[in-house]
This record gives C-alpha cells, sequence and structure tokens, in this order.
C-alpha cells in the first residue's frame, strides 16, 4: 500500500486484511498524520517515499518490497467486507498458482442505502516472478499478461476525503514541464477538467481521446463525459451525437443510451425519450468486464424516468407500473416512494390493477 495522511481510514482496512496476507508492506510519501502509529499495530514493514507527483513510482516502489508469491494491493480507503473476507480464505485455500492474476470487483461508490452504484474490475493479485508494473502517472493501472482469473471478490472503497485539485495540479504540473500525454492521460485529464467546473476546456481535451490510439472502454467514457457537458448546456444534438458514437466501440452501453433519453426528455419529447429508456431497460449488464459500471443506469433509474415520461403523457397505469419496477431495485429511494404515495391518492395501487 501507499500511503499519505489516512489516520481516518487506515485502521480499517489494515484490520480487514491482516489475517488473509503473509505480510504488510506500506510506503509513506510523507504523512504528517497519525498514520505511521496505526500501522505500526499491524506491520514494521514501513518504508518512506519521497513524493514525485507520480502514483506508479510510489506503486512499483511497494512491490519492489514484497516477498511472497503473490502481491495484493489495496488503498487505504478500500476494505474488505466479511463476505469478501471468506471468499479470498476460500479462494487461498484452493487456488491454482498457474495463474498470473487476479482481478476482483471494485465497489467505488455506494447509495443512501448501501448498495454500489459504481462498480469496475481491477487486477488484485499479481503473481511476484512475472515482475509486472504500474504505469501512469496518475490513475494507475497494472499492466499484466497471461493467466488471470476474474474472481467473484469485492472490495469496498470507503471514501473518507477528497482531494479536489490534486489530481488536476499534478497533470498541470506534468504538461509545464513538457509531458506528452497518451490517451488515457488525456481522458482523465479531460475528467479532472469537468469535476473542476472548466466545462469548455474539458470539452476540447476530452474531443481528442477518440482520435487516439488508446483503449475503446477510455473513448467510451470521454464520450459519456462529453454529452454529461453538453445535457449541461443544452447542446441536445451534441449530447445524442457523442453517445451514439460510443456504439462504434462497443455493443450500446445503458449509460448512453439513458442520456440519449435524458436529451429527448429535457426537450419535451417524450414518447422518443421513452423509446430510448425502453430499450435501456432491456440491456444485459456486462459479467466481467475492466469498464465502469454505474449500476444506476442499469436497474432503477431509466425506469423512474420512465414513469415520468409516462406521466407526462398521460399513462398513468404505464407510469405506475415502472416505478413498482423501480422500486424493486432501490426501495429506500425518496423520489420512488414519494412517487408511490401518489399513486395511492388516485386510486392506483399493486390490488387495483
Amino acid at each position: 500500500m501507499i500511503v499519505k495522511n489516512e489516520e481516518k481510514c487506515i485502521g480499517s482496512c489494515l484490520a480487514s486484511v491482516e489475517d488473509l496476507v503473509d505480510e504488510i508492506i506500506i510506503v509513506d510519501t510523507g504523512s504528517t498524520d497519525k498514520t505511521k502509529d496505526i500501522v505500526k499495530e499491524y506491520t514494521n514493514k514501513i518504508y518512506n517515499f519521497l513524493w514525485i507527483d507520480d502514483f506508479s513510482a510510489a506503486r512499483n516502489f511497494s512491490f519492489s518490497k514484497a516477498s511472497s508469491e503473490y502481491i495484493f494491493w489495496l488503498d487505504a480507503d478500500d476494505i474488505l467486507k466479511e463476505e469478501d473476507r471468506n471468499k479470498l480464505k476460500r479462494l487461498k485455500e484452493d487456488f491454482d498458482s498457474s495463474y498470473d492474476a487476479i482481478s476482483m470487483r471494485y465497489n467505488y461508490a455506494f447509495n443512501e442505502a448501501g448498495f454500489p452504484t459504481l462498480t469496475f474490475r481491477r487486477n488484485r493479485i499479481v503473481k511476484r516472478s512475472r515482475g509486472f508494473k504500474w504505469c501512469g502517472f496518475i490513475h494507475e493501472y497494472i499492466a499484466v499478461e497471461g493467466k488471470i482469473l476474474d474472481s467473484d471478490i469485492n472490495i469496498s472503497h470507503m471514501r473518507i476525503h477528497g482531494n479536489s485539485d490534486r489530481n488536476i495540479n499534478i497533470f498541470r504540473n506534468k504538461i509545464k514541464q513538457g509531458y506528452t500525454l497518451n490517451s488515457r492521460d488525456t481522458y482523465y485529464y479531460g475528467k479532472e477538467l469537468y469535476f473542476n467546473g472548466m466545462n469548455d476546456k474539458a470539452i476540447e481535451v476530452l474531443s481528442k481521446v477518440s482520435q487516439m490510439n488508446g483503449w475503446y472502454e477510455e473513448k467510451i467514457q470521454a464520450l459519456i463525459t462529453l454529452a454529461d457537458i453538453y445535457l449541461s448546456k443544452g447542446f441536445y444534438e451534441q449530447c445524442r451525437k457523442v453517445c451514439y458514437e460510443t456504439f462504434e466501440y462497443d455493443t450500446p452501453r445503458a449509460e448512453a443510451i439513458y442520456r440519449i433519453a435524458l436529451s429527448f426528455q429535457q426537450e419535451e419529447k417524450y414518447i422518443q425519450a421513452i423509446r430510448w429508456y425502453e430499450v435501456e431497460v432491456t440491456l444485459k449488464k456486462p459479467n466481467s468486464d475492466l469498464g465502469f459500471i454505474y449500476e444506476e443506469y442499469w436497474s432503477w433509474l431509466p425506469h423512474l424516468q420512465l414513469c415520468v415520461c409516462y406521466f407526462k403523457i398521460n399513462d398513468m397505469q404505464k407510469a405506475f407500473e415502472h416505478n413498482e419496477a423501480a422500486y424493486k431495485y432501490n426501495p429506500s429511494n425518496e423520489s420512488i416512494i414519494n412517487n408511490i404515495e401518489f399513486f395511492k391518492s388516485i386510486g392506483i395501487t399493486k390490488n387495483s390493477n
């Protein structure tokens, strides 16, 4: 692990895995809080690393200190919940050592009920003898190859604090130093610009990604981010255009279909919106993919929007049915609950059908 000022979360992280691993290696990049004191309760393998605006350099240094056959990495605000701890125990008991890497699902964000809203896969365990390296100064990844197991284990990201300007400052420093951004860098730079409200510059940067030699997933995500910017500006045709472009790289994604439908909905073209939302609810979620999966687009959200659209064209029965479908996925959502009360007030309930 690489850490800096993680006193609020590092204990929970290490407690969730300490009995599952042979050694714990911590690389500290400049903590000024009690991080090291907490870490000392779990390991004496603590190393300092001078921060040079390069996450891969720090992670590769941490990997160089490992001595076991396999290396398992986490961030300080990650944990294994009990169910996933048990899955990892079972995996270790009957493990096929011919695997070069093991991927796990990363539950990166959660809704108010504790259900994951953003998931994607990351290679979490790698065979040390393969010498796999981290790549990219920011939003880094391990370049793996060979025999890879896609496990059913989940890592839960329990973000406690954010660094709103850290990442964009790293990008700016690299650009000033003359560093040439590759496709992946360009995508993440555009995302950071978007997160920081610099939409016009984000459009300029993200529009380059699809023209560069890079991973199709980053091209899709760049286009979807562009769609969000165009939606916020009321540029509905441009929004739809970039969403259609995502179809060139992979099977249609619910995230793109949703934005097409929403663009029509915001134009009050409800019939067109309904057609696209109805397509969205039939899509099958990818089962094994390193790409980003925003769960709400594959479950309750299109049903909720269909409820709204059918209400707008005065089809109350259809509106009710889609609100019920949304409720099955997300029974704690305030809008869905309020809709149930509304339908009761006009005499539409399950028993009335």
